[in-house]
This record gives structure tokens, C-alpha cells and sequence, in this order.
């Protein structure tokens, strides 16, 4: 067996209808049962089974689409064209009721949404950098002149500026809280 041994669809998922539509037609069956006993081209296959070939064709892509039929081997024909050899996928399907995600899928989904806010982030501590250098620069000239100035200019200062720190700290939260209410919610269904 090559690759993974089952295959897992969930019922939320549009495979698991287009998995259900391939088991469903009765080209699809006829061609998977002729596969439970050996390998086949499509032009030994529209022989042996008396469908047309080009319905051979169209419903060995929908199989091998589904993952139910694979070909990994093939041949060349007197004419140097492929000729692609079909067998049945030895493959578990695992049909799951419920949405297969789990919380690394959901991680992948913010992935995004928590580079923006460390992007937004870093751009306020930026600014806020920016402005305190610029208002303690505003304030040293004053502090030259006059000593009787000292202690306004002092009270001009800026205290250090912790507003990046308090988005940073909400934006998690909030990131946090979301996820865990999207769990509780998964769960419930």
C-alpha cells in the first residue's frame, strides 16, 4: 500500500457527497467490482463490462478523484501513447459525523489574524517611541535656559508609554476567548 491506508471524510465536507454520487452510479460499481478481482485499462474494462469507453473514462476519473481507484502503472501502446492500468486503492473509508478539525487546523485559520496584530503591535511602539523622543527634544531647550523651567520640562516628560503593551495584551485575550468559545461551540454540535 502506498500513501495513507484510509480515507476520512467528513459528512460536512463536499467530498463525502461527491464520494456518495461515485458509489451511487452504477458504472462506478460495475467498474469497482471488476477491479476487486484484477488490474484493467480502460479499454479492457469498456470491453469485458460492454459500456462505452468514453463512460469508462468519465467514471474512472470520478473514482480515482474520490480516491477509491489508483494508477500507478502503465504501459505504452504501438502507437507511443500512455496506457494507464487501474486498480482498486487499498484504502479504509472512514466516514466521520462531525467536522474532522481539530485545534491545529483552527490555529492554522488565525495564523493571519495574529500576524496582523503583532504587526499593529510593533507599528504602536513605533509611534509611541517616536513620540517620546520627539517631546523630551521639545523639552531640552527649555531645560537650557532656565533652571526655573527644570521642573516643568520634568513634568512634561512623558511617563514610559506602555499602550503597545495593553493592545498586545488585548488582542490575545481577545484571540484567546475566541478560540476557547469556538470549542465550546464545536463541541455542542
Amino acid at each position: 500500500m502506498k500513501g495513507e491506508s484510509f480515507l476520512l471524510v467528513s459528512l460536512k465536507e463536499d467530498k463525502a457527497k461527491k464520494l456518495a454520487q461515485v458509489i451511487a452510479n452504477d458504472s462506478c460499481k460495475k467498474i469497482l467490482e471488476h477491479l476487486t478481482q484484477r488490474d484493467a485499462t480502460e479499454t479492457e474494462l469498456a470491453k469485458k463490462l460492454d459500456i462505452p469507453l468514453s463512460t469508462v473514462h468519465y467514471n474512472l476519473k470520478q473514482l480515482v478523484d474520490s480516491g477509491l481507484v489508483i494508477s500507478d502503472e502503465y504501459h505504452y501502446s504501438s502507437k507511443g501513447k500512455t496506457i494507464n492500468h487501474y486498480k482498486l486503492a487499498s484504502k479504509y473509508i472512514i466516514i466521520a459525523p462531525k467536522s474532522t478539525f481539530g485545534l491545529k487546523e483552527r490555529l492554522k485559520g488565525i495564523l493571519p489574524v495574529l500576524g496582523i496584530g503583532l504587526v499593529a503591535t510593533a507599528f504602536i511602539k513605533y509611534y509611541t517611541t517616536i513620540q517620546e523622543s520627539f517631546s523630551i527634544d521639545e523639552a531640552a531647550p527649555m531645560m537650557a535656559r532656565s533652571a526655573d523651567f527644570a521642573q516643568e520640562a520634568y513634568m512634561m516628560q512623558p511617563a514610559a508609554d506602555y499602550t503597545w503593551l495593553w493592545f498586545l495584551v488585548g488582542f490575545l485575550l481577545s484571540l484567546a476567548l475566541y478560540l476557547a468559545l469556538q470549542t465550546f461551540f464545536s463541541r455542542r454540535e
